[in-house]
């Protein structure tokens, strides 16, 4: 397993050939890491969400279908050996703008929405995102109204 995730970053995270880690894949991985959580936080995997968070990913990031496996597969892995939420928000936290922070939030939204439901494991986890990444509140509300309706 940690082969699999050396080998992304060393095929994926390089810039041009040089050592140097390419910051947006490694914000890419945060932030499906962050969905797959999600669609696990209600002890359901769900087609449709799993087709959401697909979906997310493709809409937000330039990503192959092949990339796209790929950057699920390793969120997967993340997230089974993650012990918090904490590696994933604080890299969305540190490089991610107020809006890209807001459109993350609305991605999660949609995910936990994806089944027509929210359940209240879904909510808390959002909720706590949001905090963890420095969402203000009535930004939250805002994104949860924007995916709603």
């Amino acid at each position: 397993m940690l082969a699999s995730i050396k080998a992304f970053f060393s095929n994926e995270l390089s810039l041009d050939g040089d050592s140097a880690a390419n910051p947006q894949k490694a914000l890419e991985l945060a932030a499906a890491a962050l969905l797959i959580e999600l669609s696990r936080s209600d002890y359901q995997q769900d087609p449709q969400e799993q087709r959401a968070i697909e979906q997310a990913l493709l809409d937000s990031f330039d990503l192959d279908p092949a990339q796209l496996q790929q950057l699920i597969a390793l969120a997967e892995q993340e997230t089974d050996q993650a012990t918090s939420l904490h590696q994933f928000t604080t890299l969305i936290k540190d490089n991610y703008s107020a809006e890209q922070r807001f459109e993350l939030v609305k991605m999660l939204w949609r995910v936990a929405l994806a089944d027509g439901e929210i359940s209240k494991y879904e909510d808390h986890m959002i909720r706590k995102v949001a905090d963890l990444i420095y969402l203000p509140h009535s930004q939250f509300i805002k994104a949860k109204l924007a995916v709603i309706n």
